[in-house]
């Protein structure tokens, strides 16, 4: 038997006892994965000792709530890469939107993990299509959540949601229903958080909750790295050389916690979960765990958060893993209590005044309906700045022949109502209400106030969503709303529960967007509309004492 047969006869029995021993994902990881930079080489959990157990965990359920770089998405690659190649499990993963999420996944996660490792190389025979990636008999399914037809029809055992919070939420569910007639099967969620009771921290409340805990080299005692309290920072100016000298400490004792030394004092800690009754596996960590993060850069991000609205909320979700609300950006009690005003709600209004209507469109008709005081002397041809609202009647409907009797009963000026769900009957609506009614898209591509009329005989017009409800909800916050005395508590929810969530844009102003938590909005959309409403009825004028005021 010639030389070179006898050693690749020894190779594969030295493979195949070594794949023996491949009984968990982590120890696949330290066999078969190699990384880039920033710490190039084999798989090790030296860097990152807190993804681990992450690895290994075999609950049905895992959530992570995680600030930004922490390990999480590439415990997500081998988890799937484990599951394919171990147990030969067809698994799907969920990025925000196909374009350009999957193609940027594929791209810069996918592609050089098999660039890197000959054995995942040999392992996938198609990587071709950015949405399907074949391994033998299992597959790789690669999908956005904006169009819920991507997510049907795919039979997998394990499922990872990337980012949950920027996904379209109520297409999450279908995901979920891939794993059904599975036996074996499980789901990995992960996020940086936004908002209380949305996206990622809904998942995680219903979790374990576990946090990292080590044990203080200085005090041996058993903490955790937590913001303010286990950072020192060594100026008030972002752009000080001093601020470079900020450090982490021991919540305990005090004592000082080196940044080189993490690789040390971390790497035997543990996941403590706060609550041990739960069904579901969460985790949650921060950047202060971070080895390629120095304290200081967080230290000037803070800084920078005292005065820029996109920066607090990065450093709280991004750095921090925390939910957060910048302030100003929701409507809350105390405001909502300043505009009630000493009237109730009434059935009907026969004074001639200039009287909108807005509705919102689901599985009921959410109305608002407002009587507009206008405000001749302010210097403003603005007549929504120069408008205060009064509302009428605020409740719901089943049907929209029920919005005729409000139309009529009100004598409303002009109405604006929701164009989806139901289209045709929304339109219906109008056209038995020909030039008083208008159907509203929320639409990207337009600046500020404008509204984009389509031709009459359609009926709808588009507007830019944040900055109309800019608009609509800044109403309470300046007093310039008076409500009902016996307004209802869902429309005080509905209201309170859309927060704008700031971000930068592609040259690093800040923007924002409206998210909601778990409860409904329907009545801060009809809000909207009954705004939007005003600047159209406001048109047709002259029999509503606002001539020459546009």
């Amino acid at each position: 038997m010639s030389h070179q047969l006898i050693n690749m006869l020894s190779e594969r029995i030295a493979s195949g006892l070594k794949r023996k021993t491949i009984t968990s994902c982590s120890r696949w990881a330290e066999n078969y994965r190699v990384m880039g930079k920033p710490y190039p080489g084999k798989w090790t959990f030296d860097h990152h000792p807190w993804v681990r157990e992450m690895h290994d965990c075999d609950d049905n359920i895992i959530v992570g709530q995680k600030a930004a770089q922490m390990g999480f998405t590439e415990v997500a690659l081998n988890k799937v890469f484990y599951e394919i190649d171990v147990n030969a499990t067809s698994c799907l993963y969920i990025l925000p939107a196909s374009t350009p999420d999957a193609k940027d996944f594929s791209s810069a996660r996918f592609d050089p993990a098999l660039e890197l490792s000959s054995h995942l190389q040999n392992l996938f025979s198609d990587v071709k299509n950015v949405g399907h990636k074949r391994a033998g008999s299992a597959n790789l399914f690669i999908r956005g959540t904006r169009s819920p037809n991507h997510l049907k029809s795919l039979p997998v055992g394990f499922i990872v949601a990337d980012e949950l919070d920027e996904m379209v939420q109520k297409h999450l569910a279908l995901a979920s229903e891939r794993l059904s007639g599975q036996v074996e099967k499980q789901e990995f969620k992960i996020s940086t958080p936004t908002i209380d009771d949305f996206g990622i921290n809904a998942e995680y409340r219903r979790s374990t909750q576990d946090h990292f805990f080590f044990k203080c080299p200085r005090c041996s005692r058993l903490i955790e790295l937590i913001f303010p309290e286990c950072m020192v920072i060594t100026s008030d100016d972002p752009d000080d050389i001093k601020i470079k000298g900020t450090y982490i400490v021991c919540s305990k004792c005090k004592g000082r916690l080196e940044h080189e030394d993490k690789i040390n004092f971390l790497k035997n800690g543990i996941w403590v979960p706060a609550k041990t009754d739960k069904m579901i596996r969460g985790f949650h960590i921060n950047q202060m765990y971070s080895m390629s993060i120095e304290p200081y850069e967080l230290a000037r991000l803070y800084l920078t958060a005292q005065t820029n609205p996109s920066d607090e909320q990065e450093f709280f979700n991004s750095k921090l893993g925390l939910t957060h609300v910048v302030e100003g950006a929701s409507v809350t009690d105390s405001e909502l209590v300043k505009c009630q005003g000493s009237h109730k709600k009434t059935t009907r209004d026969t004074s001639g005044s200039l009287i909108t209507m807005g509705v919102d469109v689901g599985k009921f008709l959410h109305f608002e309906i407002c009587k507009w005081h206008i405000d001749t002397t302010k210097q403003t041809s603005d007549i929504n700045i120069m408008s205060t609202a009064i509302i009428l009647n605020e409740g719901k409907v089943s049907h929209f022949e029920e919005l005729d009797l409000l139309m009529r009963d009100f004598n409303i000026t002009f109405c604006v109502i929701d164009a989806n769900p139901e289209r045709r009957k929304a339109l219906e609506f109008a056209q038995r209400f020909w030039g008083s009614v208008r159907l509203c898209f929320y639409t990207s591509g337009l600046s500020g106030k404008a509204i984009k009329i389509h031709p009459e005989h359609e009926h709808t017009i588009s507007v830019d969503r944040t900055s109309w409800l800019d608009l609509s909800l800044a109403r309470f916050m300046r007093t310039a709303i008076k409500l009902p005395v016996d307004t209802s508590f869902e429309y005080k929810a509905h209201i309170k529960s859309l927060v704008r969530i700031y971000s930068k844009d592609a040259s690093g102003n800040p923007v924002g967007k409206y998210t909601k938590g778990n409860v409904a909005d329907h009545f801060a959309h009809a809000r909207n509309y009954c705004e939007i409403a005003l600047s159209l009825g406001a048109n047709l004028g002259a029999s509503h004492n606002i001539e020459g005021v546009l």
